[in-house]
């Protein structure tokens, strides 16, 4: 007799062992990776940038490169101003005290003889995104007289009178005197009489007295209103202070 207990079968895994885990009705795939910038889509893209911020400089905000000293203290030699060009697009006009960025064809200079159309449009993006110099027929006053106004120099204590009333400008550059050249002028309607702040420094309406137009500035000339300082870090903030 036979006494050796059977032995128990064990055969390789069948389908019905895996019951009870989960199954998963898909697989892992690995991600592509994200395709590298190319040159052509870089440049695509750079064009575009540069599209977009010389749509928003031509008419929004344009950056104004100061190029000289006769808006010292409030502006320096290289700062970058935001010039709001919305400013005066609603109505609203030109007050005295405000810092006012213009083209000065016809009345701060000749009509400029024409140059090269390609150097002229490279020179004018450059200028129109704050990477060079303004044009030469761009300029940055502040507003002393506006139309209709009565503005003398200068009063007993050397004062600058608009409308028998004494100006009071503490923007003026340290040391400086309200004006050292005396004159009486009646500012037409739809024009402006506009100064530096470093008077001594300071190409401005004084200047152009016995030349046609006597030193106004059109408003119809005005791009925009000076009201930010973007550049450098260390002087951002609001540049229009002053207005009376």
């Amino acid at each position: 007799m036979d006494t050796e207990a059977p032995h128990t079968q064990r055969g390789h895994s069948s389908p019905d062992e895996g019951e009870g885990r989960p199954r998963f009705a898909f697989s892992l795939r690995r991600r592509p990776a994200p395709r590298p910038l190319t040159l052509r889509r870089a440049g695509v893209l750079g064009v575009l940038c540069t599209v977009f911020l010389l749509l928003l400089s031509n008419f929004v905000v344009q950056p104004f490169l100061i190029p000289s000293r006769s808006m010292e203290p409030t502006l320096q030699v290289g700062d970058r101003v935001l010039v709001n060009k919305l400013a005066y697009s609603f109505g609203d006009q030109p007050r005295r005290g405000d810092m006012v960025v213009f083209d000065g064809t016809g009345s701060f200079v000749r009509e400029p003889a024409g140059g090269s159309p390609v150097g002229d449009a490279l020179r004018g993006a450059a200028s129109a995104l704050g990477l060079a110099e303004p044009s030469d027929t761009d300029f940055v006053k502040r507003v002393v007289g506006v139309g209709g106004d009565d503005v003398v120099c200068c009063d007993a204590a050397g004062r600058i009178e608009v409308n028998g009333v004494p100006l009071d400008e503490p923007y003026l550059y340290p040391g400086d005197a309200p004006s050292k050249v005396p004159f009486r002028i009646v500012v037409p309607l739809g024009a402006l009489w506009v100064m530096g702040d470093h008077r001594s420094q300071s190409r401005d309406s004084r200047d152009h007295l016995g030349e046609p137009g006597g030193g106004m500035v059109p408003v119809e000339k005005v791009i925009g209103r000076a009201d930010w300082i973007g550049w450098p870090v260390s002087r951002w903030g609001s540049a229009g202070g002053g207005r009376g």
